[in-house]
């Protein structure tokens, strides 16, 4: 089913049109400095930070002063914290009771003990608290996402949705379909859940995606290679692309296992190949503003 949004945007169905987007920024220090170093280059569309962190004030600081070069940053919303000695709690509150901590007192690691033991009204203040921590801050939100995917349930998905609409911001979300929710390892009923739910809000206006690429966090040789080859299989529609920017540190190497992909990714955005590479795939780049742009038109 083609995606409704194409057409507004000013593009056919045909079309491949693909956000290149740098995730948790402010994560640390070094995912900071990697930003500064991607925008100056000017080949990623957008960005996202990650407000608990406690990286995200000088996040903050450099986004504002790279905002005339580049626009767009979202809100990766957060409610995990997934590393073994670099932690992070909430922002709207300290309170055990809420189910947003672990017996250690931060996020949990993963998401099923978020999703199982989160308030759902918790969750609500929680996500509220980060987008206007990143408004009071300076940024001018264009989007909202989810870190590690925690608010696709059938239970938080409504509420991120909610708020979106509220904020007239456009949230990342799938078009996927049952079968295709089924084959990413959800239950028969989690998936016709979340397809009904995410039907209504598209229904409402919000813009969704059709596909989503990730480049890889388990293996960090020939990204270009990877890099290229994703945007020559880029179906028609709208494209999520996904890289982990780093500047290889001391700090990061303590921090992520995966510190090679997220440094490699650095690299690549830094790459006049790949730069040459996305001119010639014939995709066409666009940032989340234009997304919020047409949200807010209506």
């Amino acid at each position: 089913m083609s995606n409704p949004f194409l057409k507004k945007l000013g593009f056919a169905d045909t079309d491949r049109v693909v956000i290149l987007h740098a995730d948790d920024i402010g994560m640390c220090q070094s995912a900071v400095s990697a930003y500064s170093d991607l925008v100056e280059f000017g080949v990623v569309s957008s960005a996202a930070v990650m407000t608990p962190c406690s990286w995200f004030p000088a996040a903050a600081e450099r986004i504002t002063q790279l905002a005339a070069q580049h626009p767009d940053v979202g809100v990766h919303v957060t409610l995990t914290a997934e590393w073994r000695n670099y932690r992070w709690g909430a922002v709207s509150t300290a309170d055990p009771a809420t189910g947003l901590f672990d017996a250690e007192g931060y996020f949990p690691r993963r998401t099923d003990p978020a999703t199982a033991h989160a308030a759902g009204a918790a969750v609500a203040r929680e996500i509220r608290a980060q987008i206007e921590r990143a408004l009071f801050f300076g940024v001018d939100v264009t989007h909202i996402d989810s870190h590690m995917g925690t608010v696709f349930t059938p239970h938080y998905l409504p509420i991120y949705l909610e708020l979106a609409l509220e904020y007239r911001l456009p949230a990342f979300v799938l078009r996927y379909d049952e079968a295709q929710l089924r084959a990413r390892g959800y239950d028969a009923t989690a998936a016709s859940d979340l397809t009904r739910q995410a039907r209504s809000f598209e229904a409402r206006g919000l813009p969704f995606f059709d596909h989503i690429y990730c480049m890889a966090l388990d293996a960090h040789e020939d990204r270009l290679t990877e890099a290229v080859q994703a945007l020559a299989g880029c179906p028609p529609g709208l494209t999520h692309f996904i890289i982990h920017p780093a500047t290889d540190t001391p700090e990061l190497r303590a921090i992520a296992p995966d510190w090679r992909s997220r440094a490699a990714d650095r690299a690549l955005f830094l790459d006049e190949a790949w730069r040459t590479a996305i001119a010639e795939s014939g995709v066409h780049v666009i940032g989340y503003r234009a997304l919020r742009d047409m949200l807010r038109a209506r």
